[in-house]
């Protein structure tokens, strides 16, 4: 389905979005743009509330029975009590672009207070380059998308003491009342309910070695086959085996892409010896894609692979190392789950002298420079469509 194609119209009567074709409009009414219904009135809508409705359906089937956020006063709350940030909600209604960070890193990718100063200089990097960023986050069981500087800094103090919530913790976590952490897949899931296209994160998660043995596969691999958000990361994290996620995503029917490079980013380093799929230099290229993936209904996400800068990569050979040193620690620990990234990048950090962690924190600037790009070329098609 085209965005903005005439033959679907959003009906919205009172506070929920409903699909109306075009057969059943009052023929007066035809050509005239987005019609809607609040009460018994009809009218018309704003060409960026259109864009916007068009976008959440494509991107979150769900959010078509949810509440409209934009007629709920300054604190948007859509299904589910998740809270948009004002300025946030402000830009999706105006059809603006907007770019999502994750929550994960800030609470368990680095110490504090590096965590709290890269948190800040990164939604700083996306409204210097034009877009609005919103952190996303529950914090005392709400769903929140975009935080204040004290909500951020709250959640770097309380560091691993936030739930590190995937998908499948989101429930728990918000019956609970407690903090989380979201990861990338809790994170796509929040932004595809309200309707953010574009997420940026420093990596994502994937097979682990040996994962043919311990069938440790990372849900952000199925969440980006089944969520249409396009995903704009330093690669698959090289603590991971990288040759089994890129097909594990092909079976996922994920759209996997090198930006500006024909070799698929390995995190800390540029080159992990994976060709890229598909590969685009442009941010523009790269927002034809995302639009295209809505055309198509595909609700399967992108993955967009950015190489960290040459000048920041640390040295391949040195970081190898020490991640066969940790893998090495894990089996002896005996440490599983949700809690071996973390292990695994703390060492390699102490391992390497700092110099992985001097790497992460420039992927993710570096990432949300190009993030923010891809965002705001998408929000050109979609407004030009």
């Amino acid at each position: 389905m085209a965005v903005g194609n005439a033959s679907i119209y959003y009906h919205l009567n009172l506070e929920q979005f409903h699909v109306l074709r075009s057969s059943n409009r009052p023929s007066c009414c035809k050509g005239r743009g987005l019609l809607v219904k609040q009460g018994m009135e009809w009218g018309f809508s704003t060409r960026a509330q259109c864009r916007v409705a068009t976008i959440a359906r494509h991107i979150s089937p769900a959010l078509c029975s949810a509440p409209n956020p934009f007629m709920m006063g300054t604190q948007a709350i859509v299904d589910g009590g998740i809270q948009i940030r004002a300025d946030v909600r402000d830009a999706l209604e105006r059809g603006f672009p907007v770019v999502a960070l994750e929550s994960t890193i800030i609470s368990h990718g680095m110490p504090y207070p590096q965590n709290f100063e890269t948190a800040k200089e990164v939604e700083s990097i996306v409204r210097d380059s034009g877009a609005v960023p919103a952190t996303i986050a529950i914090l005392d069981g709400a769903p929140c998308i975009g935080l204040e500087e004290a909500e951020l800094k709250k959640l770097a103090q309380l560091g691993k003491k936030a739930i590190k919530t995937s998908r499948r913790d989101i429930a728990h976590v918000i019956a609970k009342q407690a903090t989380g952490a979201t990861t990338v897949s809790a994170t796509m899931f929040f932004a595809a309910k309200v309707g953010i296209s574009v997420f940026v994160t420093g990596g994502i998660g994937g097979v682990h070695r040996d994962g043919e043995i311990t069938m440790d596969v990372s849900s952000d691999l199925t969440e980006l086959g089944r969520t249409a958000v396009t995903v704009v990361c330093a690669g698959v994290k090289s603590i991971l085996d990288i040759p089994r996620t890129l097909e594990f995503l092909e079976t996922q029917g994920v759209t996997v892409i090198g930006y500006g490079t024909d070799e698929f980013p390995a995190f800390f380093t540029p080159r992990s010896g994976c060709k890229a799929p598909t590969r685009v230099n442009t941010a523009e290229e790269c927002a034809a894609i995302t639009v295209a993936n809505m055309n198509m209904g595909l609700q399967s996400g992108i993955l967009v692979g950015v190489p960290i800068p040459a000048h920041y990569a640390a040295a391949a050979e040195p970081v190898e190392i020490a991640i066969q040193t940790s893998l090495k620690e894990i089996k002896d620990k005996n440490i599983t789950g949700a809690a071996v990234t973390p292990f695994v990048l703390n060492r390699v950090n102490e391992l390497t002298g700092g110099a992985s962690l001097s790497a992460n924190i420039a992927l993710i600037k570096n990432n949300a420079r190009v993030g923010s790009e891809i965002a705001i070329a998408t929000a050109a098609l979609v407004e030009g469509s």
